[in-house]
């Protein structure tokens, strides 16, 4: 479990300077000066891939949680990390071209970013429960 949580935040942080990377080059060749959700998949990447996956490696070496329901709770939370990315991604292009969309495609891209942190935070609770449970 802490091999696999460093190379998860190891693979986080690369993700996070790429995406940071793409968002300052996307928008300047597109000639965007305003605010875009772009921006936010930088942050969301560190904090919630790289940072939360050393703080659970530190975690696991303090307190031994995990068991054998561990590994699909991380599974079901990176794939609201990466549901969430992929909304942030959809609204930010949106927002970079300029594109109007209808009611419908707004809501449904809001709808995805909404899907990937109820499950990332529904992990988050679970996996505190189990830190809590040993800790205790």
């Amino acid at each position: 479990m802490v091999k696999r949580c460093a190379n998860l935040a190891l693979s986080y942080a690369a993700a996070a300077m790429a995406l940071g990377v793409f968002y300052r080059e996307f928008t300047k060749f597109s000639h965007f000066t305003g605010q875009t959700n772009l921006a936010f998949l930088h942050t969301h990447y560190f904090t919630l891939g790289m940072f939360f996956f050393l703080m659970l490696m530190l975690a696991e070496k303090a307190f031994s949680f995990s068991d054998r329901n561990t590994g699909k709770i991380l599974t079901v939370y990176q794939l609201g990390l990466n549901i969430t990315g992929l909304g942030l991604l959809l609204r930010g292009l949106t927002q970079v071209w300029g594109t109007e969309v209808s009611l419908s495609l707004d809501a449904s891209i809001s709808g995805i970013a909404g899907i990937g942190h109820v499950l990332t935070g529904v992990c988050i609770l679970l996996l505190l429960l189990k830190i809590k449970k040993r800790a205790v």
